[in-house]
């Protein structure tokens, strides 16, 4: 299922998907904070390496197959499929945007 995303979200998943974390945290504004797994990563240093460090520890796969607006935040259910505990899982992404990029991210099963 294909799903209109805004400009910054898809190309956030497009990153993911290349395992770029590079390009994610360019994705965030400079002190942009992510919470996933019970940790929170604040600026752009920190979201890159959450990422660099999650593409070598899992392989998987992420498939956004649904978007929601939720107490202002853009809401997107993911399938993900991999070599991580749990799989598969779909997880839900709540994303703050400011000024075209994304300022809080929070990943929850």
């Amino acid at each position: 299922m294909s799903i209109d995303l805004p400009d910054v979200i898809d190309a956030y998943f497009k990153a993911d998907k290349k395992g770029n974390a590079g390009a994610i945290s360019e994705c965030f504004t400079p002190d942009a904070t992510v919470v996933d797994e019970g940790n929170t990563y604040t600026g752009r240093d920190e979201i890159r390496q959450w990422r660099t460090t999650t593409s070598t520890k899992y392989t998987y796969t992420v498939d956004p197959f649904s978007l929601a607006e939720e107490g202002g935040r853009s809401v997107v259910t993911s399938h993900l499929v991999g070599d991580f505990p749990g799989s598969p899982v779909d997880l839900r992404y709540f994303f703050v945007l400011k000024d075209d990029l994304i300022a809080e991210l929070e990943i929850v099963p």
